[in-house]
């Protein structure tokens, strides 16, 4: 009984002298890795809409073939996000323009207005983690849209 009260005692003087210290969120998705091993999944169910399933496309590109920063292709042959776009829209180029303007608007609605266009947002990362999830949700958006 002491001890519980020592304990209950200690988190409280615990939460009251660390309250002050500011914390950002963490975003599981950033911690959390699993081993990936797309090449031996088949690609999802494609979306309906063509520009859902040309998001879908590039983005399992990326996860396939790799992401780059710096360079629409690398010379390993991996994509960044407007590489992969480009690839999977197969010369249809609007169709490519509505692609990158759903992803730039999911990217803003995440990341906020500052951010200038798909190309500086995917060279801002150090790994294709985050530009892949906004693939990936700029995805789910355009379906959402009906694009």
């Amino acid at each position: 009984m002491e001890m519980t009260a020592r304990l209950d005692e200690a988190a409280v003087a615990y939460e009251v002298n660390t309250a002050h210290i500011p914390i950002e969120p963490v975003d599981l998705a950033d911690v959390v890795t699993v081993p990936l091993t797309p090449t031996l999944q088949p690609p999802p169910e494609p979306y309906p809409t063509p520009v859902a399933a040309l998001l879908q496309r590039a983005h399992h590109r990326l996860l396939t073939g790799g992401w780059c920063s710096g360079a629409l292709v690398d010379e390993d042959g991996a994509r960044c996000l407007l590489g992969a776009i480009h690839a999977e829209a197969g010369g249809d180029s609007g169709l490519e323009a509505d692609a990158t303007s759903v992803l730039l608007d999911a990217i803003r609605r995440r990341f906020g207005e500052h951010v200038d266009s798909v190309p500086s947002f995917n060279d801002a990362h150090g790994s294709g983690r985050v530009p892949m999830r906004m693939l990936d949700q700029a995805a789910g958006l355009a379906d959402a849209r009906g694009l």
